[in-house]
Order: C-alpha cells, then sequence, then structure tokens
C-alpha cells in the first residue's frame, strides 16, 4: 500500500475491533489498543479468553461479530489463523483488515480485496502513524 492509502486508512477509520486483544500491558495488542483509544477511535477488543474485563475503557468482547458495525479488524493472530479473521470481516462488512507485525496471508489478502476491502499486512497502525507525522488526535 503506498503512503497515501495507509493515512486515508487511519484518518478515515472510527470503529476498530482488535481480535487478539490482551488486558497484559507487556503485549504489543495491549500498547496498539491504548494507542488507538488516544487518538480517538472506537476500539472493541475482542479476545474470548478475557470477554467481558474492561481493556483502555471498552469492554471485550468474545467474538468478532460482537463489535459489529466496525469500519478496520486489526488482527494480533499467527498468520495461520488470520484468514478465518479476515473471512470474518468480510462477512461482517467491515472496510478494511490490518494484519499486524509478522502476520501474512496471502490468500486471505486476495479474498479481501476482491470482497472490495482494503488489506494492510505485516505493519502495525502506531509505527505508520508515527511514520506519516499524522496528528496526534483524529476526533
Amino acid at each position: 500500500m503506498t503512503d497515501s492509502e495507509i493515512r486515508d486508512i487511519l484518518l478515515t477509520t472510527r470503529r476498530i475491533a482488535v481480535v487478539g486483544a490482551s488486558d497484559r500491558p507487556d503485549r504489543p495488542s495491549h500498547g496498539v489498543s491504548g494507542f488507538l483509544v488516544d487518538r480517538g477511535y472506537d476500539v472493541t477488543p475482542v479476545n474470548p479468553g478475557i470477554a467481558g474485563r474492561a481493556l483502555h475503557g471498552a469492554t471485550t468482547v468474545a467474538a468478532l461479530a460482537e463489535a459489529a458495525p466496525l469500519d478496520m479488524v486489526d488482527v494480533f493472530r499467527r498468520s495461520e489463523d488470520a484468514g478465518a479473521v479476515v473471512d470474518e470481516a468480510i462477512r461482517l462488512g467491515a472496510r478494511s483488515v490490518w494484519l499486524q507485525l509478522g502476520v501474512r496471508d496471502a490468500a486471505a489478502g486476495e479474498r479481501a480485496r476482491a470482497a472490495g476491502l482494503r488489506y494492510v499486512e505485516d505493519r502495525c497502525p502506531v509505527i505508520e502513524w508515527r511514520r506519516l507525522g499524522l496528528p496526534r488526535r483524529i476526533g
């Protein structure tokens, strides 16, 4: 994706589901979720193991469907598990899917793009936000 496309995703997205969210402060998904909340996004953490717990002011849900409607699905799962999350994001009508650093699935990317979703893989929105010099808050 071009810088312009990444910038557009980050600045037009409002509702994000973070799949694989963690309540452990040492986990990347915890830090990224907090960063996104601080930037004004409506973030719904998704993790069946901590469903019902508060994370950065939001209640964690067990399944992606419970986070709908949503704009973006941010995926903190292994590459081999990402395709099922992408398929669910397509089914739920997400506008974009973002696979975190180290997470890749070319076939899932093809399915997402064919369904009209913007697809980012092996990148972190925090890193991209800072690299692009985006404003402190979006909302």
